[in-house]
């Protein structure tokens, strides 16, 4: 979400696999056959094409020279990025620290969705940094092992052999998959885990005698995270970190982006998530909360309109916004492109929590 005259809307329509990018806001255009693209090679230059049919007598070809201009797929893109020209520079150099879960990881169209959004952004001059998890790959992974998946209170019970199918799966696997797909999507993506160089310090999470080695982060060291976002590169950020000890602990990815964000500076803290957001009605998916600040949330908590799996999510909010972070967002990321949606847009696409 940002401030500027004219909105950019985004539309999460498109069935394609590859970027899309959608402005339903031009006049006489039907978004449904507005695609904005970019292509997966060419590393260095952003190639966009426009696809796009008028509203108005869709079968019906115009004659006028004038009319016909106004209406092709070169004047498309020129209104499109003209419109994007405020958020770009809104962001432009700004880091923008995304929590990357849920569906949209085992969905390939989403996967696709937010691999071509982090390169677009990247491209056009943010700094984006991808935290992720990877719940339902080590449960796959554990499975083929014999070994059941244990939850408690929704946290998984991590013993020391379900610990290390969680580092194999998620530094192992998981992180290298992200950074080969934003490779070859034409960006350039570096793979970490919070043992690498120090970036994270954990420690036992105080209920460990019940979740075993589930850890709290206690320290982020961003000198290795740094110069890798200062040259335009996109961290991929694997949730393990380890103790003073080396022991190695799995820590929630919303916490870890959370840490990181506050650590980098970031401008904006974005989690991916299965629902579209906060609700002011748990029962009503039309009751969106579009912006809030830390007091409303609270208020909110302690009113328990906000529960359940939610609250860690708004807590991590709040923990990077008193840390310096200027806004949070909890975004939908069932949808299509959510993350240009969000930033590059007046309205954004889910709840925007503010200091």
């Amino acid at each position: 979400m940002a401030a500027a005259s004219r909105p950019l809307n985004l539309s999460s329509t498109s069935s394609r696999l590859s970027s899309s990018f959608l402005s339903p806001n031009l006049r006489n255009l039907n978004p449904s056959n507005l695609t904005f693209l970019l292509p997966r090679s060419a590393p260095k230059t952003v190639s966009l094409s426009v696809k796009a049919t008028s509203l108005s007598s869709p079968t019906t070809h115009k004659t006028a020279t004038s009319t016909s201009q106004s209406e092709s797929p070169d004047r498309f893109r020129v209104d499109i990025l003209s419109e994007s020209l405020p958020y770009i520079q809104k962001f432009r150099g700004k880091t923008i620290v995304v929590k990357y879960g849920g569906a949209a990881m085992k969905v390939p169209e989403l996967k696709a969705s937010v691999v071509s959004d982090l390169v677009l952004l990247s491209c056009v001059g943010l700094r984006p940094v991808l935290v992720h998890g990877g719940g339902p790959e080590i449960n796959h992974w554990l499975q083929l092992l014999n070994i059941q998946p244990l939850f408690h209170e929704g946290v998984r019970v991590t013993d020391a052999k379900t610990m290390e199918i969680v580092s194999m799966v998620l530094v192992g696997k998981v992180n290298k998959d992200l950074v080969s797909l934003i490779n070859k999507a034409g960006a350039t993506a570096v793979g970490l885990s919070g043992m690498d160089g120090r970036l994270l310090m954990a420690r036992p999470n105080p209920n460990s005698a019940h979740l075993g080695f589930v850890g709290e982060v206690t320290r982020v060291d961003s000198t290795i995270l740094q110069p890798l976002v200062d040259n335009g590169h996109i961290p991929v950020i694997a949730s393990v970190a380890a103790d003073e000890s080396g022991q190695s602990y799995n820590i929630n990815a919303d916490t870890v982006a959370g840490e990181l964000a506050a650590a980098l500076g970031a401008e904006k803290l974005i989690l991916l998530t299965d629902v579209a957001g906060i609700l002011e009605n748990r029962d009503d998916p039309k009751s969106l909360v579009k912006e809030i600040d830390i007091k409303g949330v609270k208020r909110m908590i302690a009113e328990k309109k906000v529960a359940g799996g939610m609250i860690p999510k708004v807590n991590c909010c709040v923990r990077s916004l008193a840390q310096g972070v200027r806004t949070a967002s909890i975004i939908d990321g069932r949808v299509q492109h959510s993350l240009l949606h969000e930033i590059m847009s007046e309205e954004g696409i889910g709840t925007m929590i503010t200091g």
